[in-house]
């Protein structure tokens, strides 16, 4: 039996040991957790845990009838992995890792590693097997390698599977969940009939508790159970591809959750969360905060980021609460944050991560976005880590999105004196590459949906979402819209029940779909509005300051010169009569987009089709043309 098990280190090398100890084995997923192998012509799972301050550790499962003392793991080497072959172990078997602790203490621990886990409440890891399915995403795949999405348009749809919509007779059997492969065939209709390019997924890693949207993850490298196997999720994501839609998903590298069987204390003591609690513990979040001074546990993260692009062929992560690693005193108070060398609050092993990070899954996957989701005004969260940046593709810009719900939400009365609001992302546009987000987190706790945040009567709040939404779709960034909200949901959002889709026989959710349906078809087809977000190149203030009329102009240019377009934004219910805009050129002017339009649920107050500008100084410019504003209305004309 020893000689056996020394035999089972063939798997896991000592380059292997050595490389994951730096912090540079980039696929150590295929090394670590249970891997089908044959073994001197004998079948079975080679099982392999990183747990350096274990005294023993066995593997236990229904291929042992969960006998604690049967399978005893070997220690390799001094670097604390534990491995062993297990003869007649098969994919679908469910085990877990029983570590004894220096104490002797046994925690029965689901593994870090493992690709397939129970469904909540259950726990245990399941052995799984992801060599088998057949992508058929070439093309899609390799056009992504030579993307520049600097330069391609963007509009990402934020959903949450199991409350996009419930399964119509599945309630008995779990909460009316959709498969993968189910909520992909409707998925995939959806997102090409509305024109989004991308969707972002939430909670796809395993988590056990539904309330944490998947925020509190315990199986990294695991596809949530809760839609079907790994293998359906490849399917998801072969299906998006194939109808030419990007996928992203959220990632969570800054903390987990205490669930016993999870990376908490995993050995016994602190082992993928910082020893002090000043640095290892979120008091708000009740969570364990991963330890970025630890090679092993960098890798862990970033072999993760590598492995759901490389198995699953994901094109991209939002990587969720950057600014919480970022900041040592994030959430903390006094006494609760322990300063870095320097005395002061960066975390110095945080920054150093983001830049590896960034900087590996750029060289491996080309056209891979990495996206923060980081709330204060860090510099160079774009940047290139070479010059001080963190290496991150896009960041979103959650200023805009905080400045944007604010005067949104105002009554229109009181527009006139914060009118600056919807006007100064512009000044900082130029420091990252930024994404325009409404995301989840901007209908959940009382913060009202996005149609009820507007002001006004029912008929009132449409017309304010429609002119708030044109403002996103023709303002410089790319953009991000949660599921919902496009159709104008009435509730806010919650994981235990679908979304609204019965509003739909009403007109007036129908024509707000209709309309952002057409708003995101003109952000797919016309440059002026993708390919210089990040720049002033594309963007010029017509006028940014008439605050008395709560009017805001400006254009979008392109590069070709062709199809450039005049924006004019009425945040009142007040018509402007004969109301009179610069323009750059003495040409015609098309009027492209009225969303008063009465297909769009409006008033239909008329606006000319083609206005020809006359020689007449407004706005700093010799030439002019007017036209009646309707009252709540964007225009969009193109010259």
């Amino acid at each position: 039996m020893a000689q056996a098990q020394k035999k089972n280190a063939l798997l896991i090398t000592e380059d292997d040991a050595f490389l994951f100890a730096q912090g540079t084995h980039y696929e150590i997923y295929e090394k670590m957790g249970a891997h089908k192998m044959v073994k001197d012509g004998k079948e079975g799972v080679y099982f392999a845990v990183w747990a350096p301050h274990a005294q023993y550790v066995n593997v236990i499962g229904s291929f042992n009838d969960w006998d604690i003392y049967k399978d005893n793991m070997e220690k390799l080497g001094d670097g604390g992995i534990f491995a062993l072959f297990v003869e007649g172990a098969k994919v679908g078997d469910m085990y877990k890792y029983v570590i004894t602790t220096q104490t002797g203490e046994k925690l029965y621990k689901a593994d870090p590693y493992a690709n397939q886990a129970q469904l909540r409440p259950n726990n245990a890891s399941i052995v799984a097997d992801l060599s088998g399915f057949s992508w058929t995403d070439q093309t899609w795949m390799t056009q992504r390698e030579n993307t520049d999405w600097n330069k391609k348009p963007m509009a990402i749809y934020e959903c949450h599977i199991g409350s996009w919509m419930k399964h119509p007779v599945d309630y008995e059997k779990e909460t009316g969940f959709y498969n993968y492969r189910q909520f992909a065939d409707r998925f995939v209709e959806y997102c090409q009939k509305m024109k989004y390019t991308h969707v972002e997924l939430m909670g796809i890693s395993e988590h056990p508790f539904d309330g944490s949207w998947g925020y509190q993850v315990t199986g990294y490298y695991a596809p949530t159970s809760r839609y079907g196997t790994p293998e359906d999720f490849m399917y998801l994501v072969n299906t998006l591809h194939k109808n030419k839609i990007g996928v992203i998903l959220d990632w969570v590298p800054a903390h987990f959750p205490k669930d016993d069987f999870g990376l908490s204390n995993f050995d016994g003591q602190p082992l993928y969360e910082h020893p002090d609690p000043r640095r290892g513990e979120h008091p708000d979040w009740g969570t364990k905060v991963f330890n970025y001074e630890k090679n092993e546990v960098k890798n862990f993260l970033i072999a993760n980021a590598l492995y759901w692009m490389k198995k699953f062929h994901v094109d991209g992560l939002r990587v969720d609460a950057v600014a919480s690693m970022l900041y040592l005193d994030y959430g903390r108070k006094d006494g609760q944050w322990l300063p870095n060398q320097y005395g002061n609050n960066k975390n110095l092993e945080a920054i150093e991560f983001f830049r590896h990070l960034n900087s590996v899954v750029k060289n491996y996957y080309p056209g891979a976005l990495m996206i923060a989701e980081e709330s204060t005004a860090w510099p160079l969260v774009t940047g290139d880590p070479k010059e001080g940046g963190l290496g991150f593709s896009f960041k979103w810009n959650m200023g805009w999105m905080h400045d944007f719900c604010y005067y949104m939400k105002l009554d229109p009365l009181f527009r006139k004196d914060n009118h600056n609001a919807m006007t100064f992302a512009m000044s900082y546009n130029e420091s990252e590459n930024y994404i325009l987000p409404i995301s989840h987190d901007e209908v959940v706790h009382l913060k009202c949906s996005m149609l009820n945040k507007m002001p006004g009567y029912y008929v009132d709040k449409f017309a304010n979402l429609r002119v708030g939404y044109t403002y996103m779709f023709t303002h410089c960034g790319k953009k991000l819209l949660f599921m919902g909200q496009d159709f104008g949901q009435d509730c806010e959002w919650s994981e235990a029940r679908e979304l609204e889709w019965h509003y739909l026989a009403d007109k007036e959710h129908s024509s707000m779909q209709y309309y952002t349906q057409k708003l995101l078809e003109i952000y797919n087809k016309y440059p002026c509005l993708y390919e210089n977000d990040n720049n002033w190149k594309s963007f010029e203030w017509i006028n940014a300051n008439d605050a008395d009329n709560s009017v805001y102009s400006y254009i979008r240019k392109s590069e070709s010169g062709r199809n450039n377009m005049l924006i004019v934004l009425n945040m009142t219910p007040m018509k402007r009569e004969g109301y009179t805009v610069g323009v750059p050129k003495k040409k015609k002017y098309k009027l492209l987009l009225n969303s008063d339009e009465e297909c769009f649920g409006g008033n239909g107050v008329p606006v000319k089709k083609e206005i020809n500008a006359v020689k007449k100084e407004k706005d700093g410019r010799d030439y002019s043309i007017s036209f009646d504003l309707p009252p709540y209305a964007a225009l969009i004309f193109l010259f």
